[in-house]
């Protein structure tokens, strides 16, 4: 591969303290039961505007407003409550020394992306970061993830694969015609990613690491949870295996 596109949330960054504690603020505010962070993970990753009015049943007032009060707290110190995937670094320094171009392609809006990577010493990886805006906007991943390909300069899609855990990245990636590589921890599930594969067309899914042969990717055997960040986690989420990048072509 000679450009790989990485997600942020779930793929790069363990963010699930910040975000949820982010969202519970919100619904507190607004006299609404308030879910334990567990239940609120299928909230992380997708456009947090529409996971207010789809998943947690806000009328489209209530979600503008909700997402106001989230960025408030994720400003202030939400953002901080987040780790990096132990193994992440290297893996992201070995493939800038292969000279992989690397690029950011998150829905979490730019400031706090450019401001997650920087306070984790990432953002020297990366060559640009193509995320959203605080209006609103450029947040479906298939956006987001043309954009990066414009950003890469004509680098050829069969020659660029998008790493996330979500079955919106396996979409996105997909409709861009390039190959995507699931990671098997995260926020998403193997079922999950498997139905975004079906959506997107003639899913493939091959053994091993194909997608990334040649890469530090494809040799790594995986970023592991701290133990912290393991502790964590429910029960529901995929843990790192022996094979952690799976693709779906």
């Amino acid at each position: 591969m000679r450009a790989l596109l990485f997600d942020l949330d779930g793929t790069l960054t363990d963010s699930k303290p910040g975000i949820t504690r982010g969202i519970q603020q919100a619904l507190r505010r607004r006299g609404l039961p308030v879910p334990d962070a567990e239940a609120l993970e299928p909230c992380i990753g997708p456009p947090l505007e529409r996971s207010f009015r789809e998943l947690l049943g806000l009328s489209p007032d209530d979600a503008r407003q909700a997402l106001a009060d989230y960025r408030e707290y994720f400003d202030a110190q939400g953002w901080r409550e987040n780790s990096v995937y132990a193994g992440i670094p290297e893996l992201l320094a070995e493939l800038s020394a292969r000279g992989v171009r690397l690029v950011l392609a998150t829905a979490k809006p730019t400031v706090f992306a450019e401001r997650i990577l920087g306070h984790f010493g990432l953002a020297r990886h990366f060559e640009s970061v193509v995320a959203s805006h605080l209006d609103g906007s450029r947040v479906d991943k298939e956006e987001l993830i043309a954009d990066a390909l414009s950003a890469l300069g004509g680098v050829p899609r069969g020659a660029v694969a998008h790493i996330g855990d979500r079955s919106h990245d396996v979409v996105g990636a997909r409709a861009n015609g390039i190959a995507s590589i699931a990671v098997a921890y995260g926020y998403g599930t193997r079922a999950a990613r498997r139905r975004g594969a079906r959506r997107a067309g003639r899913l493939s899914e091959r053994p091993g690491r194909a997608s990334a042969r040649g890469t530090a990717a494809a040799r790594l055997t995986g970023p592991r949870r701290s133990s912290a960040a393991a502790r964590r986690a429910p029960s529901a989420c995929p843990r790192a295996t022996s094979s952690p990048l799976r693709p779906w072509a």
